[in-house]
């Protein structure tokens, strides 16, 4: 299973397109929102995703309710379990948490966001995945992650230029 992965978006329509072009074009079968949509609005392009999307709110988003009535967003954790891999989501604003989820050994991947700044790392036997930022406000680039559960690997992959940011086998 291919598996989209974002977060930070931010409000930046544009940016966001390009993400779900690129989500569209790799038919990836599921997307990760890390949290940080800030507005309902971004459902206008994030709705263009041929896959389902799941994700978690963060620490922007104050129109919870109104995120929840355009994409279904209600949560702040989520667990998913995808081709065996058992999958954590949460914004990562409480580094504690992201710690705590990474440490617990219940989960193979831990996916993050919050940052802005892409990264994938070992912490014991689970992988750590943050994305990046979709909008490119903070740090310049706009970024996405790609997790082949097949093959048991993550990308970090460039918006505006297609590049290849890093990758890692889980």
């Amino acid at each position: 299973m291919l598996i989209g992965i974002m977060s930070d978006t931010h409000d930046n329509l544009p940016a966001i397109a390009k993400a779900v072009e690129l989500f569209n074009g790799r038919n990836v079968e599921l997307v990760i929102h890390a949290g940080d949509y800030v507005a309902p609005f971004v459902a206008r392009e994030l709705k263009k995703l041929k896959a389902p999307l799941k994700g978690v709110f963060g620490n922007n988003d104050g129109e919870r309710k109104g995120l929840y009535e355009a994409l279904g967003i209600y949560d702040e954790i989520l667990e998913i379990e995808a081709d065996g891999m058992k999958i954590a989501v949460t914004h990562g604003t409480d580094e504690r948490i992201v710690r705590a989820l990474a440490r617990s050994r219940l989960y193979d991947v831990v996916i993050v966001g919050h940052t802005h700044r892409y990264e994938i790392r070992e912490e014991g036997r689970t992988i750590l995945v943050n994305p990046g930022e979709v909008c490119g406000y903070v740090t310049g680039v706009k970024s996405v992650a790609l997790l082949d559960t097949r093959k048991r690997e993550v990308r970090i992959v460039n918006l505006d230029t297609g590049e290849l940011l890093g990758a890692m086998s889980l």
